[in-house]
């Protein structure tokens, strides 16, 4: 699981019909001190995410379509928290 925020939405008319109903989000990697780290990747929100939260996001494929309830649906990558806070220990 990783950190990131939601930079962006997607709107896909034509889809997998196991994603009918799913709301799509660009989700940036960060670290804890909110430093971009890594790619945008297109996630399936299970957690009513906007752009602009921190998210909690999962990227193992199976357990993302676990985590969403939908094990057969093409689903590499999950919104599955939206983060109230972080502290470090620095």
């Amino acid at each position: 699981m990783r950190l990131g925020r939601v930079v962006g939405t997607v709107v896909a008319t034509r889809k997998s019909a196991r994603l009918d109903g799913a709301k799509l989000l660009l989700v940036e990697a960060m670290t804890a001190g909110g430093v971009p780290s890594g790619p945008v990747t297109l996630a399936v929100d299970a957690a009513q995410a906007g752009v602009g939260d921190t998210v909690l996001l999962l990227l193992e494929g199976r357990a993302a379509g676990a985590a969403l309830g939908r094990r057969a649906a093409p689903v590499d990558a999950a919104v599955v928290g939206i983060v109230d806070a972080i502290e470090t220990g620095s």
